[in-house]
């Protein structure tokens, strides 16, 4: 089981970011689900003993949970991203309603961002999103990955987790972790 992309999913939503085109040998970590107490804390100290910056998709109901969490990732120079208020699905979510819940997340980064200026990016919640959907946020750059670290998988061993996602990877890959509560074993592990 390979943790990249299946290559049709690009082909077919071209207008998304699924890697960022480059000859260098880099890539690109992302987090979603955060902030979390503890958990986020942990990946920006990883981060830091590594000078590695990276971006955090943040659900804006995390947001208001843990306000000081998510200021120490703007402060600490890593991009945000909008996750939604809820992290909706939206295949699930009338568009309107889904749009609703982006704006209400964008309200809680744009007042915990202490002046300093939030990123117009958004990643959907399951990568699940409509073609409406993805017309009607065109004030944002739409997010998604190359390689799923899968790390949110809890039958799966965090050395595997880790051979997996080392394996899938490649230059310009945008890497998605969870700092999440259910993640938190295996992007331990992972991660340094």
């Amino acid at each position: 089981m390979f943790h990249r992309t299946p290559f049709f999913l690009p082909w077919l939503y071209q207008d998304l970011v699924w890697r960022i085109p480059t000859r260098e040998k880099e890539i690109f970590l992302t987090f979603d689900d955060g902030p979390i107490e503890g958990i986020t804390e942990f990946v920006l100290h990883t981060l830091a003993r590594f000078s590695a910056k990276a971006t955090f998709f943040c659900i804006g109901d995390n947001i208001v949970r843990y306000p000081e969490i998510f200021q120490k990732i703007m402060h600490d120079g890593h991009t945000v991203g909008n996750h939604t208020f809820n992290h909706v699905k939206g295949w699930n979510t009338q568009t309107e309603a889904y749009i609703m819940n982006t704006h209400l997340c964008e309200k809680e980064i744009t007042k915990h961002s202490n002046g300093m200026q939030p990123s117009k990016l958004f990643r959907p919640p399951y990568g699940r999103i409509t073609r409406k959907q993805i017309a009607a946020l065109t004030e944002y750059k739409i997010i998604m990955w190359d390689v799923l670290s899968a790390d949110y998988n809890r039958s799966l061993a965090p050395h595997h987790c880790l051979l997996r996602t080392v394996h899938a990877t490649r230059p310009g890959s945008i890497v998605v972790f969870h700092d999440s509560n259910k993640a938190e074993r295996n992007m331990t592990f992972v991660l340094p």
